[in-house]
């Protein structure tokens, strides 16, 4: 049994993955599926879709590979956290669909328990902040909205998980309702400096605490999998939300070691150790990683629109076919024009949190055209990436932490295969950005954590020492047009802000 199958479950599309004994990828597919506007700022997705594409996907890998499920060791899991489902414990029929982490509908109830002052108990208990982007009020939003749905949860008929917990569900046939500590931290309802559900915060949303999983370490017995899906029964035995299972991909396993991933959106995690940094700059204090019931804290800042950005350009402005044209695009643009892009397509995040936010453009001229726009685009996420950055070296230096004023950026994810954005990157943050030979750090951190733990793969040391380089990217840009750029943008997210 020398392979491991890694479930990448994201807001767009289910990948699967066999990794084989040496790490390597031998296998993949991916399915897309649809996503659900219902009405302005909000994001929805059919429950079933994400556990028929997650399953397709699975067997397409293993049969890509040419292999049967009894060479198969254990599955590892990452997904899209936040996003919230129910369901009914007897029937495992969802009772809504799933809303999804960029949904922005319960920004009026998160705005009431600011007002009344909740936000200190939020952030002192979580780490988080009062903001839709969380499951907690997204959670109350279900019972309160859907016929039933409280008398029927009040009553212990229904079951509340993120997206890990869905496919945990499915996937053992109803056996199991767990959680890792990872996507339990991104609920508003778990106490990160306890390890346990909170009973204050449920309280405080009026959820009952019979609909929440059980919450063990991202590498732990989460259960086996239906014999009929695969041909044997196979062991969950990682899990962990896709930025987390990032940071383990990356090897980022020191205290000040930083990682950023670029996907849908784009999320940032600065490792603290074994001690939870409080941020005065409005990003979040989370749970990196928990292993052999150790928990390791991470500083996070989350972007909703990176990746995003460019399906924009293709979906809704059609002036691209595919997300690879952005870079020639990129390339002949004229940048003389300086177009500036806020793409706050579902408000803004870290460091500003303006649910009500929206995108804007600004600096059009008569000349300017696709180019300029994708210019724009690719450029939005490096701006908003030093933005995470500058506040998380603000919040470091405040907890006394290790100087990181020379530190290199990690990066992955889809938009990282763009040379011209990660040098713009690199430029406008005025540092290192190193690009590893694996981009699949997400997944590679889900296979990672359910190989060590069935013995396949090398512990935390030694799979740090497989960490390679790709491609390090030095910054070109000279200070006054970092800095011109830079006030430039600040102008424009502030302008954004005022509409």
């Amino acid at each position: 049994m020398g392979y491991i199958l890694a479930i990448d479950q994201g807001t767009t599309s289910s990948r699967a993955l066999l990794f084989d004994q040496d790490l390597q990828i031998k296998s993949s597919a991916q399915e897309e599926f649809p996503q659900h506007f219902p009405a302005s700022g909000w994001v929805e997705h059919d429950p079933s879709d994400l556990w028929a594409t997650t399953a397709a996907t699975c067997r397409a890998a293993i049969e890509k590979a040419g292999i049967s499920a009894k060479e198969i060791a254990a599955i590892g899991i990452t997904n899209q956290r936040e996003t919230t489902l129910v369901w009914d414990r007897k029937t495992g029929k969802p009772i809504h669909n799933a809303i999804v982490w960029q949904d922005r509908r319960t920004s009026d109830l998160c705005r009431s328990l600011k007002d009344a002052g909740h936000e200190g108990t939020v952030t002192d208990t979580t780490g988080l902040l009062l903001d839709p982007y969380f499951s907690g009020t997204k959670l109350a939003w279900l019972l309160d909205n859907v016929e039933g749905a409280r008398a029927r949860a009040e009553a212990g008929d229904l079951l509340f998980g993120t997206v890990d917990s869905w496919l945990i569900w499915n996937l053992t046939g109803g056996a199991r309702h767990v959680t890792d500590a990872t996507n339990a931290a991104r609920t508003m309802l778990f106490d990160i400096h306890r390890g346990a559900w909170s009973d204050e915060m449920c309280a405080m949303l009026d959820i009952p605490k019979t609909m929440l999983p059980d919450v063990l370490d991202c590498a732990a017995d989460f259960g086996m999998t239906r014999a009929d899906l695969f041909g044997r029964e196979i062991p969950i035995l990682g899990v962990a939300g896709d930025q987390q299972a990032a940071t383990v991909g990356q090897a980022c396993f020191q205290p000040g070691m930083l990682k950023s991933t670029y996907g849908t959106g784009c999320f940032a995690l600065l490792n603290t150790g074994d001690t939870p940094v409080r941020s005065e700059n409005r990003l979040l204090t989370t749970i990196a990683y928990q292993l052999d019931g150790k928990r390791s804290y991470a500083l996070e800042g989350s972007i909703f629109v990176a990746g995003a950005v460019v399906q924009w350009l293709r979906d809704g402005l059609r002036i691209i076919r595919d997300a690879a044209e952005t870079q020639p695009l990129a390339e002949t643009a004229d940048a003389g024009q300086g177009v500036i892009m806020v793409p706050a397509f579902t408000g803004l995040g870290a460091p500003y949190w303006n649910a009500d936010c929206r995108g804007a453009i600004f600096g059009l001229t008569r000349n300017s055209g696709p180019a300029e726009l994708a210019r724009a685009a690719l450029e939005s996420v490096g701006y908003q990436t030093r933005d995470l950055l500058e506040a998380m070296q603000a919040d470091w230096d405040a907890s006394g932490g290790a100087d990181r004023t020379a530190a290199t950026l990690r990066v992955d994810g889809g938009m990282t295969a763009s040379d011209w954005a990660m040098q713009f990157l690199s430029d406008i943050i005025g540092a290192s950005v190193d690009r590893p030979e694996v981009l699949e750090t997400t997944a590679m951190g889900a296979a990672w954590l359910a190989g060590q733990r069935a013995g396949l793969y090398p512990d935390m040391a030694g799979f740090a020492d497989t960490w390679a380089l790709e491609r390090r990217f030095e910054p070109a840009m000279d200070e006054d047009t970092r800095a011109a750029k830079y006030a430039a943008w600040k102008r424009a997210v502030a302008a954004a802000q005022e509409v």
